[in-house]
């Protein structure tokens, strides 16, 4: 999603709890010899249900957007056993999630609100100053789930799916959910620092520099960018982790 500074309130909350998690003492191991708190294996029934999503064949407005709406295609649901995507794969992930329509819907939500705050006023009002609000908003997307999703995980081996966890409670699995934006597991299913995620938003919020007004290029102004769309990337893997219960339980899907 878009390093949007219009973000910045809703997800303040996660932020903090995603920097109570870095702290933690159980998170100081660097690797281990499997992602921890892995999704566990159930039922048949859902493996096949997951292959035949991963080939196109399932609902996919059902299970790769939240709401119909937020972009979900990097979630995995199934506790079969998991295989490391290629970096083909990897590539292609980064575009379906970069160039996903609803993902332009959500972008001119970020400027409009953006804008209606005045938040980068030399953008301007108007069609034009929309239309400048609306281009950063889109670059933003696109970059961060480039580097976040493709060309970080192919370069450095790592898997840039959210494992849905699907179990415990609430809090539980909301601490599991953050702290997916810190440890990852790389092709070989080794737990790793995540690199991809904050490294890449890191170079996404850089490149952002280049199109921001002067007044905002500063440092300061990119690392928060930077910190906004950590603690956004980590609400939204909340999202993630409790959209299978919603979706059953509303749904039936």
């Amino acid at each position: 999603m878009s390093i949007a500074s219009a973000a910045c309130r809703p997800v303040a909350v996660v932020l903090l709890l995603s920097s109570v998690f870095v702290l933690s003492p159980k998170v100081a191991v660097a690797q281990s010899s499997s992602l921890p708190e892995a999704p566990q294996p159930q039922s048949q029934d859902s493996s096949k249900k997951s292959d035949s999503q991963q080939n196109g064949q399932e609902d996919k407005a059902s299970k790769n957007h939240i709401f119909w709406i937020v972009p979900n295609h990097r979630a995995y649901e199934s506790g079969a056993e998991i295989k490391p995507l290629t970096s083909k794969a990897k590539l292609k992930l980064a575009v379906d999630d970069a160039f996903d329509p609803s993902t332009f819907l959500i972008a001119g939500v970020f400027a409009g609100t953006a804008m209606a705050r005045r938040q980068y006023p030399a953008f301007g009002n108007g069609a034009g100053g929309f239309a400048k609000y609306y281009g950063a908003a889109a670059a933003d997307q696109v970059i961060s789930d480039f580097m976040t999703e493709g060309l970080f995980p192919v370069a450095l081996h790592q898997d840039p799916r959210y494992f849905v966890k699907g179990r415990g409670g609430f809090w539980k699995r909301t601490k599991y959910a953050v702290g997916r934006e810190f440890l990852t597991r790389n092709d070989d299913g080794r737990r790793q620092f995540n690199i991809s995620e904050l490294g890449g938003v890191a170079v996404a919020a850089g490149i952002s520099a280049a199109y921001y007004p002067s007044e905002q290029r500063t440092f300061g102004d990119v690392a928060g960018r930077w910190g906004q769309q950590i603690a956004l990337d980590a609400f939204l893997n909340v999202t993630k982790e409790f959209w299978p219960d919603v979706r059953a339980k509303f749904f039936g899907k």
